[in-house]
């Protein structure tokens, strides 16, 4: 099912037997985010019957369903029917987001890709710690590994590409950036972003109710902070993370 507008979006499309996907555009942008995720808030407080699941990724909406419960063109007329009760590019972000601040380290040996991606963005590496560590950015989409958050969007000078060879390995807690997004890592793992930064944060914690650190939704901030107090601050359960509900 399509919805008319000049963009051709939103716009519902099957995915497989048992999902929909609602599409808020192509490409990342603050109000395709921002209407995924006050739509599967949305959807979520309505609570259609036969829906099984909801998740949002950049921005689409993803939604799981039973087909034995709910015939897919009658949920993709309701899903249509949502879609155009309001402008979801204008709407309120969902309640309950926090403000989360997680101290890095930027560049040294535990961040060592730091001067290679402030030349690529034109600046010099203290101009590029100054960019980073005062950008306050959203967290976009869950992804890639268990609670590992998107986040976005940095200002235009950040939109450098991603590595055409991957880095062989980096840590739990690595702060990365392209293409105008700072990822940080979850797990251990190869990667195509450069690593700039260095957290203690633990973003999975599968013995906690709550597993994920993060949520589509939260705003963060990675100030910056000496190699000394990071050693300090591995000592923490928290990583030195600190969180408040925003208004």
């Amino acid at each position: 099912m399509t919805i008319p507008s000049d963009t051709g979006f939103p716009r519902i499309d099957s995915v497989g037997l048992d999902g929909l996907l609602v599409r808020f555009g192509e490409t990342l942008d603050e109000p395709a985010n921002r209407a995924a995720l006050a739509f599967r808030a949305a959807l979520e407080r309505a609570g259609p019957d036969g829906v099984e699941e909801c998740s949002t990724s950049l921005v689409s909406c993803y939604v799981r369903f039973d087909p034995l419960a709910v015939a897919p063109e009658d949920l993709s007329a309701r899903l249509g029917a949502l879609v155009k009760t309001q402008d979801w590019y204008a709407a309120a972000l969902p309640e309950g987001r926090r403000l989360v601040t997680i101290p890095a380290v930027y560049g040294t040996d535990l961040a060592p890709q730091l001067a290679e991606a402030a030349a690529a963005a034109g600046m010099s590496e203290e101009e590029a710690i100054t960019s980073l560590s005062q950008a306050q950015v959203r967290v976009t989409a869950i992804g890639f590994a268990p609670g590992q958050p998107y986040m976005g969007t940095l200002p235009e000078a950040w939109n450098i590409p991603r590595q055409t060879a991957l880095t062989p390995q980096v840590p739990v807690g690595a702060l990365v950036v392209a293409i105008r997004q700072l990822v940080l890592f979850s797990v251990s793992t190869p990667t195509g972003w450069r690593h700039v930064g260095q957290t203690a944060a633990r973003l999975f914690q599968p013995e906690s109710e709550t597993p994920f650190l993060l949520r589509p939704g939260d705003e963060v901030r990675f100030p910056a902070v000496s190699r000394a107090v990071f050693e300090r601050m591995k000592e923490d359960p928290s990583g030195g993370l600190t969180a408040e509900v925003l208004a």
